[in-house]
């Protein structure tokens, strides 16, 4: 085991070849303050490069930039086919380059490279899914009762320039979620990754410059949270479309306030998972566990409190128990990995106190509960996956957001018990049902507060899907015809007779 030092030194390599600098108006450019930060890599704490270190007056620049391409450079005469073509030919490089790409998010973030290589298929269908959608936006004649009988009809126009906040458990994904929309419907972008994993954005800028995407419709500002809050409230950005913790979207709807600008968010989660005793069992245990360990863990909506009915209980957790122990950690880079470090120290730090919480507060640890300092993972940023039994509802390791490989498994009764306990939460990101019952399947999936609803599966997503919360897991939709509708205004056109 361990971690494989050539084949680390080799990416390591490979992510110095790329670029590490901002993207404004179509060139690479050091920061104004001539700063930069290190990046590293969670499986050893090895710093990869140096990468620039955008501030306030940079996301100036870059929002200047993106404001002369949108109402001045070609991008306001590109056509939807135009458009459409742009992204078709920005997919086929994504798809080229899909090697790097994984390799780059798996030693930046510490994703498996099993997982990283898989994401090809989703980030290459978004692409390609918002390309069709560019020639398919369209406004609507309206009949009147206006007297003189006048002609009325909408049009569909871009909102604007667009601030672009990223979080850090999905660096390239995430730039293509909120990037190809934008360039669908003819807005401009500043992208501001999170600084724990700037890598493949920065990339991204790179390849969309290869793809035709012309000068400063796509920048890239690499930088701390000062470049970001700026970006937010930047009276020259027309909507702000983020994904983080909802801490910081409820500063980021502050910050709109002062240009009123639109805003999508998507944020937290303390999503449900709920196992029935007619369930498939051996189909729910590996999903149920997987729901969480997936990514660590660091995903907004992992099904992190598991529900399981009384009659099944100590056989399901039993078994979650096992599945859990049989699970590989190690080198993000092995093909044999299954799970990885989570991304910093600090996260680290932040769920091994979530873990002695749990201790304290009565909970059973059934599976995992802590750091791993074995195998020549020491140096790394590993923890076990943990699965807590004996969870009560009112244990914080139930009710806030760890953001880590933990599992909460608490026990239900029937269906207006599990309902009401799975909605009593401030979040409302993902849920999960499972039983061969569909009357009960249809029936939770109305009752319960959340924008997703996997039944029999957990964290399938397709590019024709929407994704997005209900409560403080925030509003707006990504994916879906839904998601161009959030980066269009509708302007309302009236003509009467001369």
């Amino acid at each position: 085991m361990g971690i494989h030092d050539q084949r680390l030194q080799d990416t390591i390599a490979l992510a110095k070849s790329k670029p590490g600098q901002l993207l404004i108006d179509g060139q690479w450019v050091n920061a104004l303050s001539g700063e930069t930060f290190t990046t590293a890599t969670p499986a050893t704490g090895q710093v990869i490069r140096e990468v620039a270190k955008g501030g306030p007056g940079d996301i100036d620049l870059a929002v200047a930039a993106a404001r002369r391409a949108l109402e001045e450079g070609p991008w306001s005469r590109f056509s939807p086919f135009e458009r459409q073509a742009v992204l078709l030919k920005l997919a086929d490089l994504v798809e080229e380059h899909w090697d790097d790409i994984a390799k780059l998010d798996s030693l930046d973030l510490g994703n498996p490279i099993t997982r990283t290589a898989a994401g090809k298929r989703r980030s290459v269908g978004l692409l390609r899914y918002y390309a069709g959608l560019a020639t398919a936006i369209h406004g609507h004649t309206i009949e009147t009762s206006a007297p003189g009988n006048p002609l009325a009809y909408t049009l569909k126009e871009p909102v604007g320039v667009v601030g672009a906040i990223n979080p850090w458990n999905g660096p390239f994904g995430m730039s293509v979620w909120k990037i190809a929309p934008a360039l669908a419907t003819g807005c401009t972008v500043v992208l501001k990754p999170a600084e724990q994993a700037p890598l493949s954005p920065i990339y991204f800028g790179q390849l969309c410059l290869e793809a035709g995407v012309p000068p400063g419709v796509v920048n890239v500002i690499s930088g701390m949270g000062d470049a970001g809050a700026h970006l937010a409230a930047h009276p020259g950005v027309d909507k702000v479309a983020f994904t983080g913790s909802t801490h910081v979207g409820q500063r980021i709807i502050e910050a709109s306030a002062g240009n009123v600008k639109r805003v999508t968010l998507e944020l937290g989660g303390k999503s449900p998972n709920i196992v029935f005793a007619d369930a498939n069992l051996d189909k729910a245990v590996p999903a149920a566990a997987m729901a969480v360990f997936l990514n660590s863990g660091q995903i907004c909506s992992a099904g992190t409190r598991l529900f399981v009915e009384e009659a099944v209980y100590d056989e399901f957790i039993e078994k979650v128990a096992a599945f859990t122990t049989s699970l590989k950690v190690g080198d993000p880079l092995d093909l044999e990995t299954q799970l990885g470090p989570v991304v910093s120290q600090e996260q680290m730090e932040r769920i091994i106190g979530y873990l002695d919480i749990g201790r304290e507060q009565g909970a059973t640890v059934s599976a995992g509960g802590g750091r791993i300092l074995e195998d020549g993972l020491e140096k790394g940023y590993f923890l076990q996956p943990t699965v807590f039994s004996g969870v009560d509802d009112d244990m914080k390791i139930a009710r806030e957001e760890i953001f880590g490989p933990v599992l909460s498994a608490l026990k239900f009764t029937d269906i207006d018990d599990v309902v009401r306990r799975a909605n009593d939460t401030s979040f409302g990101l993902g849920s999960g049902v499972w039983t061969r019952d569909i009357s009960k399947a249809t029936q939770m999936s109305r009752r319960l507060k959340a924008g997703s609803v996997w039944v029999n599966s957990y964290q399938l997503m397709d590019p024709a899907v929407p994704f997005g919360g209900y409560k403080m897991s925030g509003y707006g939709r990504e994916s879906g015809v839904e998601h161009i509708e959030e980066f269009l205004n509708t302007k309302a056109v009236w003509i009467a007779e001369g």
